[in-house]
C-alpha cells in the first residue's frame, strides 16, 4: 500500500483530478450565471455601499446650501457552507488486482480511486446546483431542501417582494394580462437595480407553472410561434419560452424527493448585470490548504497507520449568494 504515499496520490494530484471530472448537468452552472473566485479565508465580508440620489431644493442666493447625504457603507459577513463526503478503498477489494511488489499495476489501482472520485464530484456538483438554486431564491437551503443555511434578505436586512400571482387558472382573464405582469416584473427590476446594467430577465420555472403559461389565451399563439422556430435555436433539456421580454425555462431538478423549484412557481432574476451573483469557494480544513486560495473541490487519500485501508475525502466550500437580493422575485401560478 506504500502506492499510495506516491506523487500520483497527492492532495494536488487528486485535488486536480477531481476538479477535471465531468460536471453533473446543472443549468445554473451551464448559465455562468455566477461569478467564480477563490478565497483564502472561510467567511467573506461583502462591502455594501447605498448610492444616493435626492432633489436639491431651490434657495435664495446666499442662503445656507443644502447638506449632501452621504452615500452609507455596510460590511455583511457570510460564512461559506462546509460539504464534504468520504469513502473507504480497503486493501481487500484490489488485492487480486495488485501483485505485492508490482510497480506495473498503478492503472488498476487508481482506476478504483478516479472510480470513487467521480461519484464524489458528481455527489458535490449536484448540491453546488442546489445551493446555487437557493441564491436565486434568496434563500439558500441545506441538502433537505428545508433547514436553511442562511437567508440573504436577513443578511442585507430587505423585504423579500411580494409573490406575484399571475392566475394562470383564470378562465376569462383580462387581455394582455400576463404581458403587464411581465412588463411590471421588469420595470420593478430596473427600479431596484438602479444604475446598474443587465442583459435580460430570466425564470426558471416549474413544470405547472410552464404548462399553465403557455396554454393560457394570451400566450397560446405566440407559443406556437416560438415552437416553429425552435429548430433555428439553441436546443435545451426542458422547454423555453420567451414572451413579454422574459425567457421562462421549465427547470428540472430535485433533491430528496423535493424539487429545485416547485411545480407551481417561477423564480425571476436579471442575467448579465455585472457582480450581481458571486460564487466563493474558501480552502480545505487540511493543513497543507490553509490561508491558501480556495478552490471548487479537494480530495485527499489519507492510509491507515496500520496499512489495512486509504480513506479518501472529497470536499467544497462554496458560499454562492446575490448582492441585491431584492431583485429576486416570484411568481405563482395562481393565488
Amino acid at each position: 500500500m506504500d502506492i499510495f504515499k506516491s506523487d500520483a496520490f497527492s492532495l494536488r494530484t487528486l485535488t486536480d483530478a477531481i476538479n477535471k471530472r465531468p460536471f453533473v448537468p446543472g443549468r445554473l452552472g451551464a448559465m455562468k450565471l455566477f461569478q467564480e473566485t477563490g478565497i483564502a479565508t472561510t467567511t467573506a465580508q461583502v462591502e455594501e455601499r447605498e448610492g444616493v440620489l435626492y432633489l436639491v431644493p431651490a434657495t435664495e442666493r446666499g442662503a445656507p446650501a443644502t447638506v449632501n447625504v452621504r452615500a452609507k457603507r455596510k460590511l455583511r459577513p457570510l460564512q461559506a457552507v462546509h460539504l464534504q463526503v468520504a469513502d473507504r478503498l480497503n486493501a481487500e477489494e484490489i488485492q487480486d488486482v495488485r501483485a505485492f511488489g508490482s510497480e506495473n499495476q498503478l492503472q488498476t489501482i487508481q482506476g478504483v480511486v478516479d472510480e470513487r472520485l467521480d461519484t464524489m464530484s458528481q455527489s458535490l456538483e449536484a448540491t453546488l446546483e442546489h445551493l446555487r438554486l437557493g441564491a436565486i431564491k434568496g434563500i439558500v437551503y441545506d441538502a433537505d431542501g428545508i433547514t436553511p443555511l442562511y437567508d440573504l434578505f436577513t443578511v442585507f436586512d430587505v423585504q423579500a417582494e411580494a409573490p406575484i400571482s399571475f392566475e394562470l387558472e383564470d378562465s376569462t382573464p383580462a387581455p394582455g394580462a400576463i404581458r403587464q405582469k411581465c412588463a411590471d416584473i421588469i420595470r420593478r427590476t430596473e427600479d431596484l437595480l438602479g444604475a446598474t446594467p443587465y442583459a435580460s430577465i430570466h425564470a426558471m420555472v416549474g413544470s405547472r407553472f410552464m404548462d399553465g403559461l403557455v396554454d393560457h389565451p394570451e400566450c397560446r399563439t405566440a407559443w406556437e410561434r416560438w415552437q416553429d422556430g425552435e429548430a433555428l435555436r439553441e436546443s435545451f433539456a426542458r422547454r423555453t419560452f420567451a414572451y413579454a421580454g422574459i425567457k421562462f425555462e421549465e427547470y428540472r431538478g430535485s433533491v430528496g424527493g423535493k424539487k429545485f423549484i416547485d411545480d407551481d412557481e417561477a423564480r425571476f432574476f436579471p442575467v448579465g448585470s455585472p457582480g450581481l451573483f458571486r460564487m466563493h469557494f474558501a480552502p480545505a480544513n487540511f493543513m497543507q490548504t490553509v490561508n491558501t486560495m480556495g478552490r471548487p473541490m479537494y480530495a485527499k487519500a489519507v492510509p491507515d497507520p496500520a496499512d489495512r485501508w486509504v480513506d479518501l475525502m472529497a470536499q467544497s466550500n462554496p458560499l454562492p449568494y446575490c448582492t441585491r437580493p431584492k431583485v429576486l422575485m416570484q411568481g405563482l401560478r395562481a393565488s
